[in-house]
């Protein structure tokens, strides 16, 4: 079920009306239900493989609390053998024999919606009890709900038990606000998803599905933009739904996104861009491989090892390698040059970087990708794909980023005036209806992986 179906809206009305229905004790197993559900209706295969994970981490949770010294290390280290080699097994099995024994050898598997997120988290919990930074969940089912909450099992944002439990006991019915925010954010999600991000992803599949056939830089310059735009306001536009989809039901999900075009450097692209992830990466690749404390090669390399194993987390194949190099590198090169401050000026540079970054991640090749590099500084000049009303949709989208970077309006419309937060409400609508795409149906980019 996508989120911007009818068949989610209908499943998620019942799930939200049962939810208030029954007694409170009762709600959790509702949502753990709900969630299984949601997750058996992609593949119901995949059930027991969440399942077992579930039960795994729960056991390696309570299993660790009780021990010292090396059988507590062990149980955590096999905890986060079972957890990657399933990560492995899923996510790279292809990948590895396809590049060890040829693809005519490749063994194809399908890939369990979701998987990186769950198994993130899930790790994230067994390595805070094991770092005594959280108590082991004793109810069962209870973690059950963590590893499943439907709003983010399929693409995040990655959530920390610690949040996660807070909301859950004692659980609070949520205010005014957290209702008008969380519709607020459904609306807007909805409206990034299908009048946005849809509409940029015709030019961007238009684009990289045939390459070929639009010769020239503006052609490269503009598919590459499209897909630029896509991705943001569809992952941005999933998580925003998310979001508000879990303080309906009285839960407070991290943000994920704050204006990251708007990013003076790299490293303030990345504390703004999928900052759960960003910060997952942080806390439990870069530090614990000894972040910036060992000098400065050992910074550059833990860096550089973190935005791998980053870009290879997003999918498994080479140009996701060189898409976390390039981003590494990007990261290691601003650390020399002392870039700790953002400036303005810096703000086209990094979105340039960026998009250029974007090239790898979306090309379906190595090959193809080194084309496209060759059309953006060696082309012809070409056609744009991109007609008028899409760049008039860019150029809204870039003044309402500066408008909200500077004043905060989402949250003054949330805590403001009803009439206020009414004509926003309806001017998204309008929006949905004049711009919307309904006559295909484009899965969310972060489904894949």
């Amino acid at each position: 079920m996508l989120f911007n179906s009818l068949e989610f809206l209908r499943f998620f009305v019942a799930v939200l009306a049962g939810f208030y229905i029954l007694p409170v004790r009762v709600r959790p197993y509702w949502l753990l239900i709900a969630s299984y559900w949601f997750y058996g209706s992609w593949n119901p295969r995949f059930l027991a493989l969440l399942a077992g994970v579930t039960a795994m981490d729960y056991l390696a949770g309570l299993w660790i609390s009780k021990c010292e010294g090396r059988t507590r290390k062990a149980i955590l280290i096999v905890s986060l053998a079972a957890n990657l080699s399933v990560l492995l097994f899923f996510k790279y099995f292809h990948f590895l024999t396809e590049s060890l024994l040829q693809k005519r050898f490749a063994i194809e598997i399908v890939l369990p919606i979701g998987i990186s997120f769950h198994i993130f988290q899930s790790i994230s919990y067994v390595v805070d009890v094991y770092r005594r930074q959280q108590e082991p969940i004793r109810n069962p089912l209870a973690y059950a709900l963590f590893l499943s909450f439907f709003p983010q099992l399929v693409a995040g944002p990655i959530v920390r038990a610690k949040q996660f439990f807070a909301d859950l006991d004692p659980w609070r019915a949520p205010g005014g606000e957290d209702i008008a925010r969380g519709a607020f954010l459904m609306t807007l999600g909805l409206t990034k998803k299908m009048a946005f991000a849809d509409n940029f992803a015709k030019v961007s599949d238009s684009y990289f599905n045939s390459i070929g056939a639009h010769p020239g830089a503006l052609a490269a310059w503009s598919g590459t933009l499209a897909f630029g735009l896509q991705i943001f306001f569809d992952f941005s536009g999933y998580t925003d739904m998310a979001i508000g989809m879990a303080k309906l039901l009285g839960f407070h999900f991290p943000e994920n996104f704050r204006r990251p075009y708007l990013a003076g450097s790299i490293t303030e692209f990345w504390r703004r861009w999928h900052i759960s992830l960003s910060t997952w990466l942080r806390d439990y690749v870069y530090i614990p491989l000894g972040g910036n404390r060992e000098g400065t090669f050992k910074t550059y390399r833990n860096l550089l090892i973190t935005m791998l194993l980053g870009g290879l987390w997003h999918g498994a194949s080479w140009n996701f390698v060189i898409w976390g190099a390039w981003h590494g590198g990007l990261l290691a090169f601003e650390r020399s040059l002392g870039w700790n401050r953002p400036a303005w000026w810096r703000i086209p540079i990094t979105f340039s970087l960026v998009l250029s970054g974007w090239v790898f991640f979306r090309a379906a090749s190595f090959a193809d990708a080194s084309v496209i590099f060759v059309q953006l500084w060696r082309g012809p000049l070409g056609v744009c794909l991109l007609e008028g009303w899409q760049l008039a949709l860019a150029g809204l989208a870039v003044l309402i980023a500066l408008v909200e970077e500077r004043f905060k309006v989402e949250d003054r419309l949330v805590s403001g005036s009803w009439p206020a937060y009414a004509v926003a409400m309806a001017m998204m609508l309008f929006v949905l209806e004049v711009f919307a795409v309904v006559d295909v149906e484009i899965p969310f980019v972060y489904f894949q992986f």
